[in-house]
Parts: C-alpha cells; sequence; structure tokens
C-alpha cells in the first residue's frame, strides 16, 4: 500500500467524497476513472486538463504505471505528483483495479470490489484513508514512546 502521509490521506478522502458526489465517473477514461480522480484532486487539475495533457498515448492508468518513460511528456508529471504523495506504479495499477489485499482485508474477507462501480471506488479510497491515519496515529505513538 502506498505509503502513509497527512497529504495522501486527505487526498483520497477528498476524492471520495467528490466521486460520491454528482460528478462524472467513468472507469474506461483516463480523467474520470479511479486514478483519475485522485489525479484531479493531487494536481487541482479539471479532467479536461489531463485529458489534453496525456493526449490518451495509452488507455489506461495501467498500461501508463508498465510502461512509463521520460518520452511520455505530461504523463511523466501526472505520475510524479503521484509519487510526491507517496503512491508507487504498483498503487497506481492497484487503485485501478481495486485491488490492493491490504485495503480490501480491512473491508472485509471475500469482498471483492468492481473497478467501474462509483460506490466500491468511494469505499476503497475512504479504507485506504483510514489504514493511512491508523499508520500514521501509530507512528506518532511509538514517536511519543521513543520520546518519553
Amino acid at each position: 500500500m502506498a505509503k502513509a502521509s497527512l497529504e495522501l490521506m486527505t487526498a483520497l478522502r477528498a476524492t471520495a467524497n467528490r466521486v460520491a458526489s454528482d460528478v462524472r465517473y467513468e472507469w474506461g477514461h483516463m480523467a474520470h476513472c479511479n486514478c483519475g480522480h485522485l489525479v484531479q484532486t493531487i494536481t487541482e487539475m479539471s479532467g479536461q486538463e489531463i485529458s489534453c495533457s496525456i493526449k490518451h498515448s495509452l488507455d489506461e492508468w495501467t498500461e501508463h504505471a508498465s510502461d512509463i518513460c521520460p518520452a511520455n511528456g505530461s504523463v511523466v508529471e501526472l505520475f510524479n505528483a503521484l509519487h510526491r504523495t507517496g503512491f508507487t506504479n504498483e498503487d497506481i495499477i492497484h487503485l485501478e483495479k481495486l485491488s490492493d489485499r491490504r485495503v480490501l482485508n480491512k473491508i472485509g474477507s471475500g469482498t471483492y470490489l468492481r473497478k467501474n462501480d462509483r460506490g466500491d471506488l468511494v469505499t476503497y479510497l475512504n479504507t485506504m484513508a483510514d489504514l493511512m491515519e491508523e499508520d500514521l496515529t501509530e507512528k506518532d505513538l511509538i514517536s511519543e514512546d521513543l520520546a518519553a
């Protein structure tokens, strides 16, 4: 799972809130899919700005995560924004597929989330943020114990 940080936890919750509202959600569209919505939150770019910047050189974030190279221009900048918050290319693939085992285990055993379902994405994002909050709280408690 992505490295826990207050910035990423906040971005995940803000993205979940936006997706839960009446915004465009379309799993097959780079700017309006699972990762596209998180990129909108982190970069403050609109869906249209994201679409224009990537020029649809590939169809999915998972393809970009597997094939990222400097020649992809603006796509690299979008990935760098995600990386700065603690996301790796593997985390991006998990977000698109709603497949991170730790998140799924927290939701409940036997949970199957549909990658193109708005409600499932909201559940996944909020659960990931909850796990990060637990990690950060545990880290703070450990730091306090060491300082004492």
